[in-house]
């Protein structure tokens, strides 16, 4: 059965045209209500009734869900036509058909692991700490961690410490903490407690932590590590809001796993030499760590921003929550229905789910809302959304990118995506990061701005995040042979001095995409743009310091085919002809080893030195001072020498 879009104008306060939308999105509409929240709320029961339905309002959703529940019934999901579009100016029509038809998309599902918290939980600071812990002593197991051994209470519903922390890792229901001096009560005795001997490498763990202390945050971007709860001691409503979501820290959690690692394709390091460490840079929390010639990604620590997707050069780290190619869908559904139904013009406005979708909502109350050609796009991961993804919203179709910021995005990674966008695209304009100070201010940005169409024919995104910003590029500048890129560019060409270069070939060995190659018949030292990641191991590696990167996007088909960077004339094997090495380190090794090295000090074993391989080991094993070459094999004994032998005797 085919999905059915229920529609409602709100009391009459937005315009919608329920034919034209179900002709753009392609969804059988219902006939156009006005309070099915609350008059008309019979008549939502029997649209429900019906079956796979989806319903056009996101603000009444919890009291449909409730009435689905009451008539045994499921709703296929929500749409917030709007908010997003019918409360704005303009024409909204070929709005609303293209969210509607971006709802309807199958969204594949997140993979993701059980987290158990015990409700073990360490408290640090001080009198609030133990006015915290009285209060989560009868739902959790608290210990709290004092400096100040005065301040030990009588109360012994929970368990107090001295001493201080000297690394902590880990996160929700798996923290691991290592102390320094820490004194545990002697609770027997009268007077005050004492304390015991002071332990130097004491470790434990516990499941959650609540830092009361004010001072230096535990962890890198503290608010995005789970489990780990602070506030400032000083100010009692954040002490109470930490105190109450510490209680709540009990039972079994799902921890989606956001990104997915494919070690075969990390380029972070070849033979204990460095190269990418794009990754491991904007991670705010440090989830991920080097591992040899990978990287590794704590899933526990991960907070999803995805950053790491959005800077990774190869592809071996992707946002899978969802999957990043469910994006270029999306972007490709809204306009595509948006072009079909009409409309022209289309900007696009990413946002995240909490800051940006309150934004949205604000201004389409209380003010003039989103203009009809402004289609909104709500992404999890805002820092997730790279130069890639902007790439293929302005070939899908799209004239202008607007990326409204979130106070909890990662601003220099997004904008360094944002630049690398920017070159390719060849508009420094189309693609801004919207930053207002409240939502009158938003809605300014967005009508001043002039509409802008799309400056291609639309692309169909398919591939890698690499071939869609590739196809993407050269479709918006189709006459542009090589574009120059910033610094960090995940594409460009390796350069060779050739004066310096010996053809060593130690880049091509350790290369991990295989963008430097060889010539097994000549040496030759080749090249593939296309697939380079200016991961810098090629520049690492080289003993003669012969290699520089050139960020660049080159858009001819050289870049597809592999190049000849360097090479030279071949050495001829003096006994068989052969060709090997290249006649100038030849020569060079032979001015330097003939007569100088005790292993060549004669004009025959020189010669060595300019023989292929094989006719090298013949000479070697047939020369007279041979170093393999043995004594005289003793004679066979047989049976008749050993009973000769015992005849003798």
């Amino acid at each position: 059965m085919a999905k059915k879009l229920v529609l409602c104008d709100c009391l009459g306060s937005q315009s919608v045209d329920g034919k034209a939308i179900a002709e753009g999105c392609g969804l059988s509409c219902s006939r156009v209500y006005s309070s099915l929240c609350t008059d008309q709320i019979e008549q939502a029961a029997r649209e429900i009734e019906g079956g796979d339905v989806i319903m056009a309002c996101q603000q009444e959703s919890t009291r449909f869900e409730e009435l689905a529940a009451e008539l045994g019934r499921d709703i296929s999901g929500f749409v917030d036509l709007r908010d997003r579009a019918g409360w704005g100016e303009g024409n909204a029509t070929p709005k609303m058909a293209a969210l509607a038809a971006e709802a309807v998309l199958p969204l594949a599902m997140g993979r993701s692991v059980d987290v158990i918290s015990e409700g073990t939980c360490l408290v640090i600071g001080g009198a609030q700490a133990i006015k915290a812990a009285s209060e989560l002593s009868d739902t959790l197991a608290v210990t709290v961690l004092l400096d100040d051994p005065d301040l030990i209470p009588l109360e012994r519903t929970f368990d107090c410490v001295v001493g201080t922390i000297r690394n902590a890792t880990g996160a929700l229901g798996g923290f691991d903490i290592k102390f320094s001096q820490l004194q545990e009560i002697i609770p027997g005795g009268r007077g005050a407690f004492t304390l015991g001997a002071p332990l130097q490498n004491a470790t434990s763990g516990c499941d959650i932590i609540l830092d009361l202390t004010g001072g230096t945050p535990m962890f890198p971007a503290p608010e995005k590590r789970e489990g780990y709860l602070r506030a400032d001691p000083s100010h009692a409503p954040s002490v109470a809001k930490a105190v109450l979501s510490a209680s709540q820290m009990v039972g079994t959690f799902e921890k989606p796993l956001y990104v997915r690692l494919e070690t075969s394709l990390c380029a972070h390091s070849r033979a204990r030499q460095s190269a990418c460490s794009n990754c491991l840079n904007v991670c705010p929390t440090g989830a991920i760590t080097s591992a040899g010639e990978h990287v590794a990604i704590d899933p526990m620590i991960c907070a999803g921003c995805g950053s790491c997707s959005a800077v990774c050069p190869s592809g071996a780290i992707s946002y899978d929550a969802p999957p990043v190619e469910t994006v270029f869908k999306r972007l490709e559904t809204l306009a595509s229905t948006y072009r079909k139904s009409g409309g022209e013009g289309a900007h696009l406005l990413v946002h995240d789910g909490e800051h940006g979708l309150e934004m949205i909502s604000i201004a389409a109350r209380f003010g003039r809302g989103l203009p009809a050609h402004v289609i909104p796009l709500e992404i999890d991961a805002l820092s997730g959304f790279g130069h890639a993804e902007m790439m293929a919203a302005l070939a899908c179709g799209f004239g202008r990118v607007d990326i409204l910021m979130s106070p909890k995005t990662e601003l220099d990674v997004i904008e360094g995506q944002r630049a690398i966008a920017a070159a390719l695209s060849g508009d420094e304009s189309v693609i801004r990061l919207l930053q207002p100070a409240d939502p009158d201010a938003f809605c300014e940005m967005l009508y001043d701005t002039p509409v802008t169409a799309s400056g291609c024919d639309p692309i169909l995104p398919l591939g890698s995040r690499r071939q869609i910003t590739r196809l993407a590029t050269k479709a918006l500048q189709p006459e542009a042979p090589v574009l120059p890129l910033p610094d960090n560019a995940p594409y460009g060409a390796v350069v060779v001095d050739t004066d310096a270069c010996t053809l060593c070939l130690a880049c091509v060995s350790l290369c991990p995409s295989g963008a430097l190659g060889d010539n097994p018949d000549l040496p030759q030292l080749r090249f593939q743009e296309d697939a380079c990641l200016q991961c810098g191991l090629c520049v690492n590696v080289c003993p003669e310091d012969a290699i520089t990167l050139k960020p660049q996007m080159n858009l001819t088909d050289t870049a597809l085919t592999q190049q000849v960077l360097n090479e030279e004339e071949p050495f001829a094997c003096i006994e068989c002809g052969s060709l090997f090495g290249s006649k100038s380190t030849v020569e060079k090794i032979t001015e330097k080893l003939a007569g100088n090295h005790s292993m060549f000090a004669t004009s025959q074993a020189a010669k060595m030195i300019q023989m292929c391989e094989n006719c090298r080991i013949q000479a070697q094993y047939h020369s007279t001072d041979n170093p393999f070459q043995g004594g005289e094999r003793p004679r066979v004994r047989t049976t008749d020498d050993y009973l000769s032998k015992r005849k003798d005797h």
